[in-house]
């Protein structure tokens, strides 16, 4: 019984990783599609997500058969718990890039305003945020976790500044609406992405250390370097 127990272990730790690499796949295919503005690539990312969906579920329903047969304590106690949590939010991470792929249409004729507004700094941040987590996550290295969080705090500082310039050419020209709110939806995306980010960084922390630090944000005064402020939407059509 008890090796039983400890190959279930490995096999949900194999399949948190799995899922992992699947999912910074799907994130950075996402945000690559964004800055280039590769429809055929986004639509690989949407048709993707089945995939991320069927592991999902594979490890759910993995997590409630060791509860079911085994009695785990201590650090594999929390080894599961943790591994609901993270799948979880992993998932969400997945969703976020099938959400960004979906309105990259909707900006693909506007590919100048992403760099002016600088979105690709943005996108750029929001990857490797990802495949830090994702790093963190294989190593149980709590030691970088700090950094997520920091990477996480300049990211929700840089979407703030680029989404009031945005809002405000909204008010001033009226043919920038739809390009404006769909990056806004954009903008919102890879906002969560950070968020999704340190929650897998804090269940880490709790498996290697026992430590809850949900809702603490124990770095968030850590001196992220302010982004530059961005550009303006330029009047006019297209290219």
């Amino acid at each position: 019984m008890e090796r039983h127990f400890e190959q279930e272990l490995e096999k949900l730790n194999k399949r948190i990783l799995k899922m992992g690499n699947l999912v910074y796949d799907q994130v950075h295919n996402a945000l690559e599609a964004l800055l280039t503005c590769n429809l055929e690539l986004a639509q690989q990312v949407v048709g993707n997500d089945h995939r991320v969906d069927k592991l999902d579920v594979k490890i759910d329903k993995l997590c409630q058969r060791i509860f079911a047969l085994t009695q785990p304590v201590a650090t594999d106690l929390r080894l599961i718990m943790s591994a609901l949590k993270i799948n979880n939010d992993l998932e969400r991470l997945g969703d976020l890039a099938v959400n960004i792929s979906g309105k990259i249409d909707g900006v693909s004729d506007y590919k100048e305003i992403l760099t002016e507004l600088h979105v690709d700094e943005l996108a750029n941040m929001a990857d490797l945020i990802v495949k830090d987590v994702i790093t963190i996550l294989n190593t149980r290295n709590t030691a970088f976790v700090k950094d997520i969080f920091i990477s996480a705090n300049a990211i929700e500082e840089k979407v703030h500044i680029i989404s009031a310039c945005i809002l405000d050419e909204m008010m001033h020209k009226t043919d920038v609406i739809i390009v404006a709110t769909n990056l806004m939806i954009i903008l919102g995306q890879i906002d969560r992405i950070a968020g999704y980010s340190t929650n897998i960084a804090e269940s880490v922390v709790f498996i290697v250390e026992g430590r809850i630090i949900k809702h603490k944000n124990p770095f968030k005064e850590a001196g992220a370097v302010p982004p530059e402020e961005p550009g303006v939407i330029p009047d006019g059509s297209p290219d």
